[in-house]
């Protein structure tokens, strides 16, 4: 393992087998047919859409049938006709989500190209396009290669990075399309069997994505060197174009897909549930299908690209920061590569991880399927801890130097094992912080059920003292992560603990893409038709998906304040900036700047939903009051329109947002200079922090209150309900303004702060030679 031959053994090896682990999971889950539950003589409607009408049937208690797993054949409304049903909900959902994806990667592909451009001309303008070799920046006596070399690899890099997003967006599309109406059918069987699906699809996103991730930015490093040589110090600066690519696919990925799905989940929540009184999913609600989409192109697509925007990003500051140290000028590849090794580590840990949720310890009950998700990720810490400590004395000098900030700090090999495994345990922290704020398990989200009693008034105001409260402890891990890494490794440290944060993603992205299918599964049984114990054990797992999937936010969130402040050094360092004095004008004008971009960003986002979603809520209730026997559920209603809707507004409102991002650092940097820019980044970074953690827990705080209220399991939430009640319309008000805070703006934000940082880290050469236009 010391050797840079066993680190080009290991790296790929752990790549294919995480991608051949993938296509292990992906083959189990295609085993369950669509037709193969449509026995002869099983009953259920015939002819026509199947519209399932009553619902005051009695609800199954916890520990009631809704727990077996013992195979079994449901009666009415689960026959022939409804699995045929099923399987034409689950392609209507695929070729809207498709339809979107590639519309949305038109408008990106112009874009990349636009920015791939600006990007050569930017850093090739910095030594006038000169194709002679200069001196080194960071090892004296070197001579490094042309600055327009740095800028064609940087672009080349860029395209990559934007490449691999869109591809890790739409193969976990494409997956969680695939399994919704698998997760749907194995319901009949079992919660057990379902959850088995729905987990091994989402791991098989988590794998692809992750081991993609690795294995694209390995080549590439590979690739480039033929070119670069010995001369490190440009090739990893080149290869920060890489992230820049993954976190700008991310924003519009998010953005896009957030503003869709909610734009259809409000419409369809106000004017079916608070309106209608019609259930969650229910087809005669033209907004259904629309929303079943927006699960898998925002909370999939845009979350899958948005973790490896994440995970591109903190290897891409690691990389960098150690090509200019002291085992980058001694040319230790092994040492040099420890984050792609940490990463590669992380993968085989998960592999382990995932078994036991799907064949070690299979869940049998409603009552397991939290357990097992909270169970991987103590697993995929505790086992990653060990990789870890193996990986830092295999691959690095027992001691070595870092460079900070034009001092020399001597490191140990132990140093580094501390900082991954500070930032491992500080992500445990954030997750657990955000499942107690999120989890109709705990006090907090039954607090806030509670206050729907007096109205839709209170619950908001209990629901955002939640999310402000539940800032608390995050930002105390990230502070801690913060302290710790700086002091045993300077900048160094700060990135490989983002990258301990992020080195389980496989495992991360598996429970996070699970919440969306489980979601998608729900909805599809409702829609088809089934029975309401099939959609009781689909509601078990949503709920269950739900608080993973804010775990999973909490995630991104705590290790994008890592890397941004990784990329942060990385960039005061690339661009000579001394010091960054709080006290000098030109820092704390950026810093006023900066703290406030968040909030403009925001406010962006949050009307972006809100316009949508008035054109869907006026779609469906003219819809409801035009088309004759639409609520009655003899006609079908128009669920294109809404679709087109969803489209038409996420595609418009995407941009402004997005160009906000891109363009507050290269404004920053050339007409106000360095110092001001970093003053911009650190304050975006402290305050976007904050609002996206509360954004984030408030939203799923009042969605597990909507739904503690609607599953009725306990005689507290009896009291509260039932479905159509008042307290049950005060909850479903604020899941209707929590939604865009937890799936659009909350979870943008981190790419803002990521995205920023590493757009101001490949333009700093720029900005140091030809910056400050109007500061100079």
């Amino acid at each position: 393992m010391g050797s840079a031959a066993a680190a080009d053994v290991v790296i790929p090896a752990c790549a294919a087998v995480g991608i051949a682990f993938a296509l292990w999971q992906w083959f189990l889950v295609s085993r369950v047919k669509m037709s193969a539950y449509a026995a002869p003589g099983n009953g259920g409607h015939h002819g026509g859409p199947v519209f399932r009408m009553e619902d005051d049937e009695e609800d199954v208690g916890m520990g009631g049938a809704g727990d077996r797993d013992e195979e079994e054949e449901e009666t009415a409304g689960d026959g022939t006709v409804a699995v045929a049903r099923c399987a034409e909900i689950q392609s209507a959902i695929s070729v809207g989500a498709n339809s979107f994806l590639f519309t949305q990667y038109k408008y990106l592909a112009a874009f990349t190209v636009v920015f791939a451009v600006v990007i050569f001309l930017f850093l090739g303008s910095v030594h006038r396009f000169s194709t002679d070799s200069r001196p080194c920046q960071y090892t004296s006596g070197r001579t490094c290669k042309p600055a327009l070399a740095n800028a064609v690899f940087s672009s080349v890099a860029f395209l990559l990075g934007a490449a691999t997003s869109v591809v890790s967006g739409y193969l976990g599309m494409r997956i969680a399309t695939y399994a919704n109406g698998r997760t749907t059918l194995e319901a009949r069987r079992g919660v057990g069997a379902a959850f088995a699906t729905a987990f091994r699809s989402g791991a098989v996103m988590g794998f692809l994505l992750a081991s993609l991730g690795l294995l694209v930015l390995y080549i590439t490093i590979k690739v480039f060197g033929l070119y670069y040589g010995d001369d490190w110090e440009s090739l990893y600066e080149s290869i920060t174009g890489y992230g820049l690519g993954g976190s700008s696919m991310a924003l519009f990925g998010r953005v896009g897909g957030g503003i869709y799905t909610k734009a259809a989940d409000v419409g369809a929540d106000l004017v079916g549930k608070v309106e209608r009184n019609i259930p969650e999913d229910d087809p005669r609600n033209p907004a259904v299908i629309a929303d079943n989409v927006g699960d898998n192109v925002g909370d999939i697509a845009g979350m899958g690209s948005d973790l490896f925007g994440s995970y591109a990003e903190s290897t891409c500051a690691a990389l960098f920061v150690a090509s200019i140290s002291s085992f980058g000028a001694d040319h230790n590849f092994a040492a040099v590569a420890y984050p792609l090794l940490i990463s590669s580590a992380g993968l085989l840990v998960c592999l382990v991880t995932t078994l036991f949720a799907t064949d070690l310890f299979k869940v049998k009950t409603v009552r397991g399927v939290a357990p097992a998700l909270k169970l991987q990720l103590i697993i995929s810490t505790v086992l990653m801890t060990v990789a870890a400590l193996v990986v830092s004395l295999a691959a690095l000098p027992a001691k070595f130097t870092m460079f900070d900030f034009g001092e020399a700090k001597q490191v140990k090999n132990w140093h580094l094992f501390l900082c991954v495994a500070i930032g491992l345990w500080a992500g445990l922290a954030i997750g657990f912080t955000t499942e107690y704020f999120t989890s109709n398990a705990y006090s907090p989200v039954r607090d806030v059920a509670d206050s729907c009693r007096t109205g839709a008034a209170t619950n908001v105001i209990f629901g955002l003292a939640l999310g402000y409260k539940s800032v608390i402890v995050p930002v105390f891990a990230i502070a801690v992560s913060i302290y710790v890494g700086f002091t045993l490794a300077s900048i160094y440290g700060i990135a490989v603990a983002a990258l301990g944060m992020l080195s389980t993603v496989a495992t991360g992205l598996a429970i996070d893409a699970y919440g969306p299918i489980s979601d998608n599964a729900g909805g599809i049984a409702e829609m088809a038709g089934m029975s309401r114990r099939i959609r009781q054990r689909t509601d078990a797992l949503d709920a269950a998906g739900n608080t993973t999937a804010a775990i999973g936010k909490g995630f991104a969130i705590g290790s994008a304040a890592l890397v941004s402040l990784a990329l942060f050094g990385a960039f005061v360092s690339r661009a000579g900036v001394e010091d960054v004095n709080v006290l000098n004008p030109k820092v704390f004008v950026g810093l006023l700047v900066g703290a406030m971009l968040p909030y403009w960003f925001s406010a962006m986002t949050m009307k972006s939903v809100g316009s949508a979603a008035l054109k869907m809520v006026e779609e469906v209730r003219r819809q409801f009051i035009t088309i004759p026997g639409l609520m009655e559920g003899r006609a079908a209603p128009d669920y294109a329109r809404c679709v087109r809707i969803s489209t038409d507004a996420s595609l418009k409102e995407m941009m402004p947002p997005g160009a906000l991002v891109l363009l507050a650092p290269l404004v920053a940097g050339t007409f106000f200079g360095v110092s001001t820019l970093a003053g911009l980044l650190a304050g975006a970074l402290v305050s976007g922090v904050q609002i996206a953690i509360s954004a984030s827990n408030s939203g799923g705080a009042w969605d597990n209150a909507k739904k503690y209220i609607e599953a009725g399991a306990s005689d507290h939430a009896k009291s509260l309900g039932p479905k159509g009640s008042d307290a049950h319309k005060a909850a479903v008000i604020g899941d209707t303004i929590g939604d865009p805070l937890k799936d659009t703006s909350g979870p943008s934000l981190n790419i803002l702060i990521k995205l920023m940082a590493v757009e101001s880290l490949v333009f700093a050469p720029f900005f140091a030679a030809h910056g400050g236009l109007i500061f100079k």
